[in-house]
């Protein structure tokens, strides 16, 4: 680690938030600055690799001078007053339940644009699309980074309006009717959500994040925190997403273009898990153990309801889409995220924070690899690549078939890789949940929630084996294995799914100390 002054920290802190805005204000400029290309697109392009380059950097730096003695503590803080009348602050911060997912979704999105460069999707101009990318990171990188409610709520909602552009003129097939069942099922959510945040400053006085975490509740009755929490909770299950408020999902992954796939599920589905463990947990503790039961419940029905629809995509002759069924896979993968946190334990939490990253790594790398097949082979309908273009895919493209191998056995929870840590610390917070929380209720969810990942392995072996197991006739067609532009791109997030499996420690010990600290009532 390196020694950084704080205020140094806080410009890093600031440029990583407001600077992909700056980026796509510039993007829109006759001329954008940036590196020159053969074209006006390939510059622009180029523009988006610069500026998402840019923002890793500041976001690894900030991560290497982050003091790793205490992550409880709020980091890179600035503190503003922004609206007096409302007591509305720019207030910016991290600690070490906000920095993976900062880093994470800088990560992401440089690969995003990366691969964009070589592999633009079909639809308008370069310079609304690389706009577009931009003003997304810094609506994600905002939500993780604000520590004003309102501000959150700002932050939250404008990712909606470049994902919707993203999937209705880069998208696939059903593309506008995807995007608006996305923006519709969001934006209500929000509405909701809005009035329980307001609710909560308006009887406390304010809407400081880290001001409501230390009073831990004490000025909310308990009536106002369960109103709170039913409010903002419903506006959070959306995003993240929570059956039965799942069904924009399939069909938004189903339409995107392969980047938009890859951000929607590596960092946006994270924004509304993100959300109950920052507000709900610490804000709203008595709200929120009375509805910790039903949002279990919910959690592994999600868990067991998207396992048997990737199940019945997967079977043969089923006419399953293949993009549509990691986009169901997610929806059991974020059922132990739920489930975790409702447990209200520092084991539960951490795993839940602990899949949360894992997953961003894992699914990203499984659109991206869909989405190479795609472009290879036309097409991501499961029957045609088992049967047709994608026979035998080791024998065709074996490094592409073992990526796409080894993404299907680390989404299953392989032990040794980054899937399986989380799920089995969720797993063990249910098995002994917070005071309050029925124990036998919890291990019913923990028996199911288990059989599960059984059902996980079931569907992700069957993908594997019609995908790019079988024998390879001598007339078949040989498909362009990984490129080099690929490799680059999905490189890191293989490599940091084996670290993180191989060594989860280092996730755990910026995670664990912030989460203790918050679940005992408060952030410093």
């Amino acid at each position: 680690m390196i020694d950084i002054s704080e205020s140094v920290m806080q410009i890093l802190l600031a440029l990583i938030v407001v600077g992909p805005l700056i980026g796509a204000a510039a993007t829109l400029l006759p001329a954008p600055p940036g590196l020159k290309g053969k074209s006006p697109e390939q510059a622009v392009l180029r523009h988006g690799v610069t500026v998402t380059g840019v923002v890793l950097i500041a976001a690894i730096v900030l991560a290497l001078g982050f003091d790793h003695d205490h992550p409880s503590k709020m980091q890179a803080t600035t503190d503003i007053s922004w609206i007096p009348a409302l007591d509305v602050r720019i207030h910016l911060g991290i600690d070490g339940i906000s920095l993976p997912l900062l880093v994470l979704t800088a990560l992401l999105t440089f690969l995003c644009a990366l691969y964009s460069y070589f592999k633009m999707p079909a639809g308008p101009t370069p310079k609304a699309f690389v706009a577009l990318l931009l003003v997304l990171e810094s609506g994600t990188l905002a939500t993780f980074a604000v520590l004003d409610l309102l501000l959150f709520f700002l932050a939250f909602e404008t990712v909606l309006i470049p994902m919707y552009f993203l999937i209705a003129r880069w998208g696939g097939a059903q593309r506008q009717a995807a995007a608006w069942k996305f923006i519709l099922y969001t934006l209500l959510g929000s509405v909701v959500m809005l009035l329980g945040l307001l609710l909560i400053g308006i009887k406390t006085g304010t809407f400081d994040m880290v001001a409501l975490a230390t009073d831990n509740g004490r000025s909310l009755s308990t009536s106002v925190q369960v109103t709170a929490v039913l409010a903002i909770g419903i506006g959070l299950a959306v995003k993240t997403p929570m059956w039965p408020l799942h069904s924009w999902l399939p069909d938004a992954h189903t339409a995107a273009p392969t980047v938009g796939s890859v951000l929607l599920a590596g960092v946006m589905l994270k924004m509304g898990t993100y959300g109950f463990v920052r507000i709900l947990l610490p804000i709203a503790p008595d709200g929120f153990r009375t509805f910790a039961p039903y949002l279990a419940a919910f959690a592994v029905v999600g868990i067991i309801y998207g396992s048997l629809a990737c199940l019945a995509l997967a079977k043969q002759g089923a006419k399953g889409d293949l993009k549509r069924l990691i986009a169901y896979s997610s929806v059991g993968h974020m059922g132990f995220v739920l489930l975790g946190i409702s447990t209200m334990t520092p084991t539960g939490v951490n795993g839940a924070l602990f899949a949360n990253i894992a997953h961003g790594l894992i699914t990203g790398l499984l659109f991206f690899l869909v989405g190479a097949l795609k472009d290879r082979t036309g097409t991501s309908d499961l029957d045609t690549l088992a049967e047709e273009s994608g026979a035998a895919l080791y024998g065709k493209a074996p490094r592409l078939g073992g990526l796409l191998a080894f993404a299907a056995v680390a989404s299953l929870g392989l032990p040794g890789l980054a899937g399986f840590w989380g799920e089995m610390l969720a797993l063990f917070g249910a098995f002994e949940p917070a005071a309050g929380l029925s124990r036998p209720a919890y291990l019913t969810f923990m028996t199911i929630a288990a059989f599960g990942t059984l059902l996980t392995a079931a569907y992700m072996l069957v993908v594997v084996r019609r995908v790019c197991m079988g024998a390879t006739p001598r007339e078949s067609p040989g498909l362009a294995d990984v490129q080099t532009y690929e490799f680059a791109a999905w490189t890191p997030l293989v490599a940091l799914t084996v670290v993180a499996g191989l060594w989860p420690r280092a996730l755990l010990d910026l995670t664990d100390p912030a989460v203790q600290q918050l679940l005992a009532g408060g952030t410093r």
